[in-house]
């Protein structure tokens, strides 16, 4: 398991690389080198704590995407995010070429920031819940987390991904990018609602967690 995660950390910085610099046009796009700088330091943070101390979790945030999941509405769901997430980097790539954003220091700082508390609320999400799959899918002993995070929001996980989708297009310093984050919201709300169908039917005292716990998102509205 090592060596694949080795190479997806290897992989993941080149992939991301050719998403934006090639729209760009030119490596001289510091947004963009200090998105990178900061995914990866935080990417290799939580992982190397996963390693030493969940490597079970790991091993199932690794089988990730539409085709690992086994539900149609998932696959469905976990396709449009990818490409949406794909298009984020290409549309912030063109953004910067074209010039056609404007966005201050401080903003593309505060993207960065956003991506900082979205991995710290990950690192929560994972010390707490070792089910927190990539997938929708039950483990032979899961049980339901109530503690943590999960005392606030019912998917704190999907919470960090928010700020996480949020914070890559202001990184790169694109209001163009920051469409597709807007359209991604409805899209995380229906795999919100279809998880939650599952785990109420399949999972024993999720229900009753559910009238314990309001919130499925954001503490006070959703």
């Amino acid at each position: 398991m090592k060596k694949r995660v080795l190479v997806q950390l290897l992989l993941m910085p080149l992939v991301l690389s050719a998403l934006i610099f090639l729209p760009a046009g030119t490596f001289d796009f510091w947004p963009g080198w200090l998105f990178m700088g900061v995914f990866s330091v935080v990417t290799i943070a939580l992982t190397t704590y996963l390693i030493k101390n969940d490597p079970a979790l790991l091993e199932r945030r690794m089988k990730a995407g539409p085709w690992a999941e086994k539900r149609g509405p998932q696959r469905a769901i976990m396709l449009f995010i990818s490409a949406a997430f794909i298009g984020i980097f290409i549309i912030a790539g063109l953004d910067f070429r074209f010039g056609w954003s404007h966005m201050s220091k401080m903003l593309i700082f505060g993207g960065d920031a956003l991506i900082f508390l979205s991995y710290y609320i990950f690192f929560e999400v994972f010390k707490e819940n070792s089910f927190a799959s990539a997938t929708i899918e039950l483990a032979e002993d899961h049980k339901v987390i109530s503690t943590g995070l999960y005392g606030i929001v019912r998917h704190p996980m999907y919470m960090g991904s928010l700020f996480f989708m949020a914070g890559i297009p202001m990184a790169l310093g694109s209001w163009w990018a920051c469409i597709l984050t807007v359209a991604l919201a409805p899209t995380l709300v229906w795999r919100i609602a279809d998880e939650e169908k599952m785990l109420k039917e399949e999972l024993k005292g999720y229900g009753e967690y559910c009238q314990k716990v309001r919130y499925r998102l954001i503490p006070f509205i959703y």
